[in-house]
């Protein structure tokens, strides 16, 4: 059942619910041998509210014998060692999942529901982190002028109108632009210049969430393209989008990279405070060498 080509495909199905068969391949070239490799993978969809992820197959060229858990979060992780010389290194998997249609949000909540996400709030202490600044959302000078200039500085209206309104403002004030920032960028970088990729809007939009005391987390993990469908994030790769908390709707799906309430073109893999908690990969390697990472998805 396992390919080794890279492919994304929509499996038809007439019970509402779309089924996906996705293959991710990593690929690492070094430009001399080294002698191991420690890795860390989330790459496996995660099984919450109307997703469920019906098979997953993990494999390494070179070989390896994966560990697996789930972190605090509930993502799963597969954890490897190659403890042998390699100059090339590809994790490749297969997974298949079902994802339902979510319910139908409403036009708006009730201005009260501020006081709600308050009290919530201060009886999670897990919520609680999800308000607080990480590594990648975080205040800056920069920040609180693209919140002036938004209208998004303080509480107004109700959350939901807020949010709609702050999806749709990042998304027309901001150009995607591949390879324009790094993995490791400061949001600072694309608030100034105005562009970047998916994981720089979700940085944004997070920290101006957060900034009104709303929890928020970020996600990983797929969009399905497909035609007739105008998307601005790139085929063929991982994309980032945001969860927000609001009262009685629980965890809802924002993406301002295209300007849309997350729905059943958006595969789970992971959340967290920000990309550093969720990479799909992470190591380190022994050796004097450089590598070129390819993606294919």
């Amino acid at each position: 059942m396992f390919s080794d080509s890279g492919s994304s495909d929509r499996i038809p199905h007439d019970d509402g619910s779309r089924y996906y068969s996705i293959h991710h391949t990593t690929h690492f070239q070094y430009n001399a041998a080294i002698c191991e490799s420690i890795m860390e993978v989330r790459k496996q969809p995660r099984n919450d509210s109307w997703q469920t992820c019906l098979a997953f197959e993990f494999k390494t060229e070179p070989y390896a014998h994966p560990s697996s858990y789930d972190d605090a979060l509930d993502n799963a992780v597969h954890l490897f060692n190659i403890p042998a010389y390699h100059t090339s290194l590809s994790v490749k998997t297969y997974a298949q999942v079902r994802v339902d249609e979510p319910p139908d949000l409403p036009d708006a909540l009730l201005p009260s529901a501020w006081d709600e996400i308050d009290e919530i709030v201060d009886g999670d202490h897990r919520l609680w982190e999800f308000t607080q600044p990480s590594r990648f959302p975080k205040p800056t000078t920069l920040l609180r002028q693209l919140a002036d200039e938004l209208n998004v500085a303080s509480r107004r209206d109700d959350p939901l109108t807020l949010l709609r309104h702050m999806n749709t403002a990042l998304y027309e004030a901001f150009d995607y632009v591949p390879n324009s920032t790094q993995v490791d960028s400061p949001i600072d970088d694309a608030i100034r210049e105005r562009r970047g990729v998916c994981q720089d809007f979700t940085h944004v939009m997070l920290a101006l969430v957060r900034n009104l005391g709303v929890p928020a987390r970020y996600v990983s993990g797929y969009l399905h393209h497909y035609r007739g469908v105008e998307d601005r994030s790139s085929d063929g790769a991982t994309h980032a989008w945001l969860q927000v908390y609001l009262p009685e709707l629980g965890w809802v799906g924002f993406d301002p990279t295209n300007n849309r309430i997350v729905g059943q073109r958006h595969i789970r893999v992971a959340v967290g405070r920000d990309y550093a908690d969720v990479p799909p990969t992470r190591g380190v390697f022994k050796g004097n060498a450089f590598s070129v990472l390819t993606v294919s998805v």
